[in-house]
C-alpha cells in the first residue's frame, strides 16, 4: 500500500515523468523485448512501429501518477485496460517483467532525479497499479469461464464460412472446433485472435460484427495496406482452418437501462468502424427504439453491410439509415457526398441533444464526430466510442 509520503513523491515527479515520457517508453520497449523476448508476441508490432502503443503507455502512466491519490478520476480507464489485457491473455507473471523494465527506464532517463526515495515511491505505485489490474483481470477471466459457452485462455475455432462484404472487408464465421456451445457476449465486444503467420505468433483484436445468440461468432476484417494478419486472413485463410480465440471482451456496449431504452439511438460509423455497430444494431433493432444509423465510406465498393442495412430499414420503421460517400462512383446514389459535418449530423440530433451517440471509425473521423457532438450539445456521458490510442488524440 502506498504511504502518504510516497503518493506525494509520485504526484510531485509526475510532471517530470510526463515531460520525458516519450524518452522513457523509447527506452522501455526495446530493453524489455531484448531481455524478455517471450513477451514480444503480446504487443502489436505495427502499433510499436507507428508509435501509437508507446504513446498510449506514456499517457496512461502520467494520468495514473497525476491521480495517484484520487484513482476514481481515471473513470473507466481501468476497465478498458483490463478488458484489453484479457483479450491478450495477460497473466500475473507478466507484471514483474513490465515493472522491472519500466522502473529501470524511468531511472535511466531521469538520471539523478531518481533518488532512492523516488525509486521506492514509483515502485510502490507500480505495484499498486499491477494489483488493481490483476484483480480486475482475474474477475473478468472468472466471468468468462462461467459464461454460457465460456472458457478461459485460448480456444480453437474453425472457419465455417467466408463472405466478401466489400472490396476491402471480409467476414469470417467462426464455430468452436470441438463442438462446444457458442459463448454468450455483449453486442459491441471484440475477441482476441491468436494466429501464426510466417512462423511468428501474433495477436490481434477484432470486433464481433453479429449479435449474440447465433450459431457462431463473426468478425469482419478490413485488409490493411501492409497488414500482417489482415493480409493473411484475406489471402490465405480458408474454410476449415483453425484459429485460436480468447473470449469476448470490451466495454463498448449498449446501455440497457430503462432511460436509455426510451432515448433515441444514433450510430455514426466510418469505414470498418461499422463492425461493432452492426452487432449492436442487430441486437436492438427489434425493440422499437428510435434508431438512426449514419455510415460514411469511400464509395459503394468500400461499403460493407449496405444490403443488410437497407433490408433492416425497410422492415423496421424505427430505423433510419443514412449514407455518405467521399468519392461516389458514377452509379452511386448516397444521401450525401463528401464528409460528415455539422449540417448533416444536426438533422438527427434534437435541440436538447438528448440522444445516445455511438461512433467509431478512422481517427480523423472520430475526432470530427467527437467535436460535432460537443457543438450540438450531446452530453459527454451519452457519447460512447472505442479508441485504443490516447484519447487526447481525438481532441
Amino acid at each position: 500500500m502506498l504511504t502518504p509520503s510516497q503518493m506525494a513523491i509520485v504526484k510531485a515527479t509526475a510532471p517530470l515523468v510526463g515531460e520525458k515520457a516519450g524518452d522513457i517508453t523509447a527506452h522501455f520497449y526495446p530493453m524489455m523485448f531484448a531481455r524478455y523476448p517471450q513477451v514480444i508476441q503480446l504487443f502489436n508490432q505495427t502499433h510499436q512501429r507507428k508509435g501509437s502503443q508507446p504513446q498510449a503507455l506514456a499517457k496512461a502512466l502520467v494520468a495514473y501518477a497525476t491521480h495517484i491519490d484520487q484513482l476514481a478520476a481515471l473513470g473507466d480507464a481501468v476497465a478498458m485496460i483490463a478488458n484489453k489485457h484479457c483479450s491478450l491473455n495477460i497473466q500475473p507473471e507478466h507484471y514483474p517483467i513490465v515493472g522491472e523494465c519500466l522502473l529501470e527506464s524511468i531511472a535511466a532517463v531521469l538520471g539523478e532525479s531518481v533518488t532512492a526515495e523516488v525509486a521506492d515511491a514509483w515502485s510502490a505505485a507500480y505495484k499498486q497499479l499491477a494489483d488493481i489490474l490483476m484483480s480486475a483481470e482475474e474477475h473478468l477471466y472468472q466471468n468468462n469461464s462461467l459464461r454460457q459457452g465460456g472458457w478461459r485462455g485460448e480456444r480453437a475455432f474453425r472457419i465455417a464460412r467466408i463472405d466478401t462484404e466489400s472490396a476491402v472487408i471480409k467476414s469470417f464465421y467462426l464455430v468452436p472446433a470441438a463442438g462446444e456451445q457458442v459463448i454468450d457476449f455483449s453486442a459491441g465486444q471484440y475477441i482476441g485472435l491468436v494466429i501464426t503467420v510466417n512462423g511468428e505468433s501474433v495477436r490481434r483484436n477484432y470486433s464481433l460484427s453479429e449479435a449474440p445468440g447465433k450459431v457462431g461468432l463473426r468478425i469482419s476484417v478490413k485488409r490493411e495496406e501492409g497488414g500482417l494478419v489482415s493480409d493473411y486472413l484475406h489471402q490465405q485463410a480458408k474454410v476449415g482452418d483453425t484459429l485460436m480465440l480468447t473470449p469476448p471482451a470490451g466495454t463498448f456496449t449498449l446501455g440497457h437501462s430503462a432511460v436509455s431504452q426510451e432515448r433515441p439511438l444514433l450510430f455514426v460509423t466510418g469505414g470498418v468502424g461499422i463492425t461493432p455497430a452492426i452487432s449492436m444494431l442487430n441486437d436492438c433493432v427489434h425493440n422499437g427504439r428510435p434508431i438512426t444509423f449514419i455510415h460514411a465510406a469511400v464509395n459503394s465498393d468500400h461499403h460493407a453491410f449496405d444490403v443488410h442495412l437497407k433490408a433492416l430499414a425497410k422492415t423496421h420503421r424505427n430505423l433510419n439509415y443514412y449514407v455518405i460517400y467521399e468519392k461516389p462512383l458514377e452509379e452511386d446514389t448516397p444521401d450525401a457526398m463528401g464528409f460528415i459535418d455539422r449540417e448533416i449530423l444536426s438533422r438527427f440530433v434534437p435541440a436538447s441533444g438528448d440522444v445516445d451517440l455511438y461512433f467509431l471509425g478512422p481517427k480523423p473521423f472520430m475526432r470530427c464526430v467527437k467535436g460535432l457532438a460537443a457543438e450540438l450539445g450531446i452530453p459527454h456521458e451519452q457519447c460512447f466510442f472505442e479508441f485504443f490510442g490516447p484519447v487526447e488524440e481525438l481532441a
